[in-house]
């Protein structure tokens, strides 16, 4: 495969394109509200993505990490009085650390023994934020502050649909350029077999910490912008649920898929709000929906766009 380079191909201008029509669109804060969370939700399952759909390890905690990671944001903004950006700076190396730490034992695991690992960690860390009632509020959560960038309070959706649009962008474009570069291309040899990776000279342990890190990484930054946006968090934002919801985005966007990420996050966060008049059946139907995309799509809603370009994406 080529190696396509620091630009933006027609994907990512279509995507900027749509995120300026889409305001147009929106006709009250609820539906920025969906807008907002999709694409916040799309860019942890971006980094999600890159570790389970490119580099083929399985992760059931990373609603866990970007929990623990806006948690020790809001804290140190809300409690401590810092500045939020230099907060979730701060988060970012924390979890960045804590996650190096997790990834050298966990990552010797492999299939489902990895999966069950990763969900031990996500349930260890939302014990603890559901215990420390002290500095998290315990299982009823805390407000958080307004977030600014110096100086620059964000307070009305607009100003959030924009810093979102930014950040979504910006991923497309940064995992675009990871997996088309030579780390990219172990990553995905390490996905498809770990001998012949090794064969070739790659370190496969640095390369299995380094996506894991930088995956967990991005679900913090993500995780706390939304945490700032929302106003509040609890446990219930760092739950096994929350982490089964985000590996259910991938697989249904379209594993190793740039777009599949974005597209499952964005389904599956719309979906339930858009079928909420069907009451007693929303959940069927949402359920069933799942069912059939996974049974004739087993690639991914992202799929659909095959028959129309040689390339994949």
């Amino acid at each position: 495969m080529r190696n396509k380079g620091l630009f933006l191909d027609k994907g990512i201008v279509l995507m900027i394109v749509i995120l300026c029509i889409l305001p147009m669109l929106l006709q009250n804060s609820f539906h920025y509200e969906i807008a907002i969370t999709s694409m916040l939700n799309a860019v942890i399952c971006i980094g999600l993505n890159m570790l389970v759909g490119y580099a083929g390890q399985i992760s059931l905690g990373h609603g866990a990490f970007a929990g623990l990671g806006a948690y020790v944001a809001v804290i140190l903004s809300t409690t401590f009085e810092f500045d939020p950006v230099l907060s979730i700076m701060i988060s970012c190396i924390v979890l960045a650390a804590l996650a190096f730490l997790v990834s050298k034992p966990i990552l010797k695991l492999e299939g489902h023994y990895l999966a069950m690992g990763t969900l031990a960690i996500g349930i260890i860390i939302s014990l603890v934020l559901t215990n420390q009632s002290d500095l998290t509020g315990g299982p009823d959560g805390m407000g958080v502050s307004q977030f600014s960038i110096f100086g620059y309070v964000f307070e009305n959706d607009m100003q959030w649909y924009v810093i979102s649009a930014f950040l979504l962008v910006f991923s497309i474009w940064a995992l675009q350029n990871v997996i088309h570069s030579p780390f990219g291309r172990i990553l995905r040899c390490i996905r498809d077999s770990e001998t012949a990776a090794k064969s070739i000279g790659a370190d496969v342990p640095y390369y299995k910490t380094y996506v894991f890190v930088l995956s967990v990484v991005i679900a913090t930054i993500a995780g706390s912008l939304y945490t700032y946006y929302s106003g509040f968090i609890s446990p219930a934002d760092s739950s096994f649920t929350r982490s089964i919801q985000l590996v259910v985005m991938i697989v249904f966007g379209g594993l190793g898929r740039i777009y599949g990420a974005v597209f499952g996050a964005v389904i599956i966060t719309a979906l339930p709000q858009l079928l909420t008049s069907l009451h007693d059946y929303e959940q069927m139907v949402f359920g069933a929906i799942i069912i059939f995309v996974m049974i004739f799509m087993p690639k991914g809603i992202v799929s659909i766009f095959d028959r129309f370009r040689k390339e994949e994406i």
